[in-house]
């Protein structure tokens, strides 16, 4: 009788036990898909507040203590790039959210992209990728000029790109210029020589004080080949501005980047897929000097 009772007691052990395991795992199961659902739902709720705040950013970075309503009109942004291609591939959630406020949004390649001497074909499909990305070509500066060349190795000539920019500024009263940062996103040679002199320009004093310049963050490579599940990271590390696009923006940046025929290798594909960049941009400021001093 003893070992029957025992043997009873082992069976309902191991079915207790079976039990358990199920229910842990099936309990696993719903913790994740809560985790994973509460994340999408993280995500979506910092969309929705940064498309009530983005104009309140704008006057933030700007100093503009004015506190009538502005549906972005007051905005004259100019996005400063190297190559063809640059400004979908780093910059396209913030040309996209600037142009859905009605800011005045201008770009200045400062080359055409002829390292595979393919420079009219990039050129023409700079156009088309800026016009799906609401830029129309009377808006877009194109340089050519033997000192900038498309050229990785190349040692681009900081005065020239200054004089560049400046009269940008000074033909369009921009009030914003941003650009890529020391490290230039991909860490290319003529990305960062923009930075280098755009940070010279903000501290030499050459323009006036309502024009603010700002550079685009680069972060390590988890964070950049994670997608839109990078966003709440970028959300909540400080940055003087942030611009985000949802899936209907994220078509369009898409749209804006399969413009560039002459670059879609299969690599490009993956980063039109992976890149945090398509979705999300932060900005840091980049601080200005006193007015007219001289740096050499």
């Amino acid at each position: 009788m003893f070992f029957f009772y025992a043997e009873l007691i082992h069976v309902w052990l191991l079915s207790l036990h079976g039990w358990l395991t199920v229910t842990v795992k099936i309990m696993s199961i719903y913790l994740a898909a809560l985790v994973v659902f509460s994340y999408l739902a993280w995500i979506k709720c910092i969309y929705y507040r940064h498309r009530r705040t983005m104009v309140k950013s704008l006057k933030h970075v700007l100093n503009s203590s004015s506190s009538r309503e502005s549906n972005g009109s007051d905005f004259r942004a100019l996005i400063v790039t190297a190559h063809p291609d640059d400004e979908c591939m780093f910059f396209a959630p913030t040309i996209i959210r600037l142009v859905e406020l009605n800011a005045s949004v201008h770009l200045l390649c400062l080359s055409k992209g002829n390292y595979y001497n393919q420079g009219a074909q990039r050129q023409q499909e700079l156009l088309n990728s800026c016009a799906t990305l609401g830029i129309p070509a009377s808006s877009i500066t194109i340089l050519d000029h033997k000192k900038l060349p498309d050229d990785p190795k190349a040692e681009w000539n900081i005065s020239v790109v200054c004089s560049a920019i400046v009269q940008q500024i000074r033909a369009h009263s921009f009030n914003m210029v941003l650009t890529f940062d020391g490290r230039g996103v991909s860490g290319h040679a003529n990305h960062i020589a923009i930075h280098k002199a755009v940070r010279h320009l903000a501290a030499s004093g050459q323009v006036t004080d309502d024009c603010c310049f700002l550079s685009l963050v680069t972060v390590g490579l988890l964070r950049k080949y994670i997608s839109f599940l990078e966003l709440p990271i970028s959300w909540l590390l400080p940055s003087c501005l942030c611009c985000i696009i949802g899936s209907q923006g994220y078509k369009q940046a898409k749209a804006a980047m399969l413009c560039h025929r002459s670059q879609l290798l299969w690599f490009r594909y993956l980063y039109i897929t992976f890149s945090r960049y398509m979705f999300v941009n932060t900005f840091q400021m980049i601080p200005q000097g006193p007015k007219n001093l001289k740096i050499y």
